[in-house]
């Protein structure tokens, strides 16, 4: 499978809940807050738990904001 096929393929799979990369930067801050405090992050906003799930370059993110708040 190809580059191209393969985004298609990502695309086509996508959760319908997904937020996109443009939300999900405008709301990572709140969800960080959540996962560090121990709240269900993913329960309040499914539809950015579903876009970190997909989207690497916004989980890595995601993942780099909750250590720096957890330390």
């Amino acid at each position: 499978m190809n580059e191209s096929s393969a985004r298609i393929e990502r695309f086509l799979h996508t959760d319908p809940r997904d937020v996109g990369c443009d939300q999900a930067m405008e709301m990572l801050h709140i969800y960080v807050d959540l996962a560090a405090t121990g709240d269900d992050a993913t329960a309040c906003y499914p539809g950015m738990a579903s876009h970190l799930r997909a989207c690497g370059p916004c989980a890595e993110d995601f993942e780099g904001l909750l250590a720096a708040v957890s330390d």
